[in-house]
């Protein structure tokens, strides 16, 4: 995903503070383990799996797909509904 289309996604989940710890959650999830012994030494999702779930998620090639943030809110939203239920 590129800076200005992650920048969008941000500030998307910014502007909606229910879903701060959701989003905060599901960051911690999808990190992968011992992330800092790689490179870019941060603590973020795979780049490989962000491009597999935007590939299945819109189609297209790998590398050519990004987010749309709208789609990350819905996201975010159902996993915060998912979570609330089960408790």
């Amino acid at each position: 995903m590129q800076f200005t289309g992650a920048l969008r996604v941000i500030v998307a989940v910014l502007m909606r503070p229910m879903l701060w710890a959701t989003a905060v959650r599901q960051s911690v999830r999808l990190v992968p383990s011992h992330w800092w012994k790689t490179s870019p030494f941060l603590p973020v999702p795979a780049k490989d799996y962000i491009e597999f779930r935007a590939v299945t998620q819109y189609g297209g090639d790998h590398g050519s797909v990004s987010l749309d943030p709208h789609d990350v809110v819905d996201y975010l939203q159902w996993c915060r509904e998912w979570n609330r239920s089960r408790s």
